[in-house]
């Protein structure tokens, strides 16, 4: 979501707002066993929670093993389902195992939900072939009307009614993956007519997705993702359009609260603490938890913060590390609290051991928040950041290291499968937009605009060390953390009510679910969110 980087640099949907904590439904207690019965337990309180166990051979480690997970039900129904989702109550194969996104063996697509890969059925591809081969002949035949593009739309009105917006940006998408470029083109011209960046959440989002389309068709991706970049807006703009979108959507907030909970419950009886933070951006979360330590009982500990940096977020601050190292003292001095701020002005890429200040008698606490995905890892270059920063973290010995990434596989997919698992994901959060938004659109637009166009051109449009949006399940997150040496912590139940507090200021199709020791946060039945503790 906000980007810590190799050379490419990266803003993103998610960048630089923080900070800060709907009702759930709870009824009766169940239990789901191996064998998929049904056990009723008794509870004093009307909770509802469902507890899945799957067999582990089932997953490799492209997959995310479900050894259990607790489910808290939310009164909005669903209209989204994802067989990775956690917040399915569905007893199926949902459970079993992460879809497999090849193109190539017919497997269940995430978008449609159909298992032949041919997407577009024989009523919609014979509309397609139908509309290209007008559009061909109004081209070819000149002189048939000298306002050729009015006569096509009249031709067309009726095919493009019935044509179904998504079929039309994966044939698109297929055509381009196919090399048949002529098709994409024409598919291109039907697209524009039916996207819209003020219309419904999936108008938007697919004005996005054709863009992406477009820059791949003219191998353009990094050209256009950086020309988007130079014309974002200014530092006090962005923070404005970043500012929509945190207050309208959870997802940080539940990335800072959550995390803020760990650390505090890991570090209490530390007079010490180092907080490393690999996404410091704007470092509002340390406000909230310098103001909550400050009452604890003998008195506050000794806080000291190194942020880690890069330019997107200078550009988002207008200026540089010292504006948040100024902030976070100014809070700790009001509340009494031993503070010291350590800049690391560098991308991920970049930091080493050197980069961090380390010193004896510290305890250390880690935190990253969104920003892992972002390392390149082996099937990018032979130094495979990413792993190589999870080992050097593992080698401070922190006390606790919380990690929160969006759940979604774009890392080594190939073209076509980024493209349906980009249609999910996006679909999912663009309603989760919608359901949040003001009355103000022009804002919202520019915030989905400024804060989120690119990372979706990104994925598409972009391959190798250009494309740095590169998201895993949380079950591919786990073996690489497992490899490096950590073992997963429990989290509290303090941590999911936390949570659940928070989110009651944002829409009840929001909802979270314990599962593999993690905490999923879903909007309807999709799952985006993932947190997790490690040792």
């Amino acid at each position: 979501m906000r980007t810590s980087k190799q050379p490419q640099s990266k803003g993103n949907i998610h960048s630089y707002y923080h900070q800060q904590m709907d009702q759930y439904c709870y009824s009766d207690f169940q239990i789901l066993n191996n064998n998929n019965n049904i056990t009723p337990v008794e509870t004093p309180q009307t909770t509802q929670i469902s507890v899945q166990t799957c067999d582990d051979s089932y997953f490799t480690l492209e997959s995310s093993p479900a050894v259990g997970y607790l489910m808290y039900d939310s009164p909005a129904g669903a209209s989204i389902s994802s067989s990775r989702s956690p917040f399915s109550q569905e007893v199926s194969q949902s459970c079993v195992s992460e879809p497999n996104h090849s193109w190539d063996n017919n497997d269940s697509s995430p978008v449609s939900g159909s298992s032949n890969i041919s997407i577009v059925d024989d009523n919609m591809w014979n509309i397609l072939k139908d509309l290209e081969k007008k559009l061909m002949d109004s081209e070819n035949d000149s002189t048939s009307c000298q306002t050729s593009s009015s006569c096509q739309l009249m031709e067309t009105t009726h095919s493009l009614e019935a044509l179904d917006l998504k079929h039309v940006l994966i044939d698109c998408a297929l055509a381009i993956s196919n090399e048949e470029y002529q098709k994409a083109v024409r598919l291109m011209e039907t697209l524009e007519n039916m996207v819209s960046v003020s219309g419904d959440p999936f108008q938007r989002l697919a004005a996005y997705v054709l863009e992406g389309l477009r820059a791949r068709l003219l191998s353009s991706g990094n050209i256009i993702y950086k020309k988007l970049k130079c014309n974002e807006p200014t530092g006090s703009e962005l923070m404005s359009y970043m500012s929509v979108l945190y207050h309208i959507c959870p997802y940080y907030k539940f990335a800072y609260t959550s995390a803020n909970i760990i650390i505090g419950e890991a570090m209490q009886t530390e007079n010490r603490i180092h907080i490393i933070d690999f996404c410091i951006a704007q470092g509002s979360q340390w406000i909230a938890f310098i103001q909550s330590i400050a009452n604890r009982p003998g008195g506050p500990p000794f806080i000291r913060v190194t942020g880690v940096d890069d330019s997107d977020s200078f550009h988002a601050r207008g200026g540089g590390m010292d504006i948040v190292g100024k902030r976070l003292k100014e809070v700790a001095r009001s509340c009494r609290v031993p503070f010291e701020f350590h800049g690391a002005a560098m991308s991920g890429c970049e930091v080493k051991l050197e980069n961090l200040g380390i010193r004896e008698g510290e305890a250390v606490a880690v935190n990253f928040p969104f920003m892992l995905h972002h390392m390149p890892d082996e099937s990018v270059t032979t130094s495979n950041h990413r792993d190589r920063l999870i080992r050097l973290v593992k080698s401070l010995s922190p006390k606790v290291v919380t990690l929160v990434e969006q759940e979604s596989n774009t890392n080594t997919s190939s073209f076509m499968p980024r493209v349906l698992e980009t249609l999910e994901y996006y679909t999912a959060m663009f309603e989760s937009i919608e359901a949040g938004c003001t009355k103000d659109e022009k804002k919202r637009i520019s915030a989905e605009e400024h804060c989120v166009a690119r990372d979706i051109v990104n994925i598409i449009a972009c391959e190798g060390e250009e494309r740095v949006e590169r998201h895993e399940l949380f079950g591919k997150w786990r073996a690489r953390i497992m490899m490096a040496g950590f073992q997963q912590c429990g989290l509290s139940p303090y941590v999911s009510m936390a949570v659940k507090d928070m989110l009651r200021e944002f829409s009840p199709n929001y909802k979270i679910a314990e599962m593999n020791g993690a905490l999923y946060l879903g909007w309807k039945n999709r799952a985006m969110a993932t947190l997790s503790a490690w040792r």
